[in-house]
């Protein structure tokens, strides 16, 4: 005697067990397609990022939005595009970017820094440097260690291929990146 309610039911969640593991292969693909997770190396970006801090990297954000003025991008080092760095956009195509005593000026005016700790300023002096079409001057938040825009210039927006955007490890510092 054949139980057909048996065998329909069996069918029944054989197709919904194929039809969640293909959804979860569909979003895992789309996830790294869209997204990146990265592992911060060194502390350039305190007190936002710590050393080995897991952050995930938005790499179609910037094909449907424009970079804009403090935002943290991730980038391919423009001496040896091997390496990655992280740091905070401080200076936009066309903007003159001065730095005296550790305070940055953006066209003439005094930058407001919410995100640097008055400890991580530094008192460093630098001459202007006017930012060239497509390039982005970028400094780490935490000056004293930061090897950025101040030592090697701007960043060709060319090597720019993400957008830092959410932090998950390790799960006490886990949020969004600003």
């Amino acid at each position: 005697m054949t139980y057909p309610g048996r065998r329909g039911g069996f069918l029944k969640s054989r197709y919904w067990l194929r039809d969640a593991i293909l959804s979860f292969l569909l979003a895992f693909t789309l996830f790294l397609f869209f997204y990146e997770p990265v592992q911060v190396e060194g502390t350039s970006m305190l007190p936002l990022l710590k050393n080995h801090e897991c952050i995930v990297v938005n790499k179609i954000a910037y094909h449907v939005e424009s970079i804009r003025r403090g935002d943290v991008i991730v980038f391919h080092y423009p001496l040896d595009p091997a390496e990655s760095f992280i740091k905070r956009v401080i200076g936009l195509p066309g903007d003159w970017v001065r730095i005296k005593d550790g305070q940055v000026y953006v066209n003439g005016k005094r930058l407001s820094e919410p995100y640097v700790l008055p400890a991580y300023l530094g008192d460093q002096t630098c001459s202007p440097v006017h930012v060239a079409p497509n390039h982005y001057y970028v400094l780490g938040d935490h000056r004293d260690f930061s090897n950025d825009s101040r030592v090697w210039g701007t960043v060709a927006r060319k090597y720019i291929y993400g957008k830092a955007v959410f932090a998950y490890w390790p799960p006490s510092d886990m949020g969004s990146i600003h």
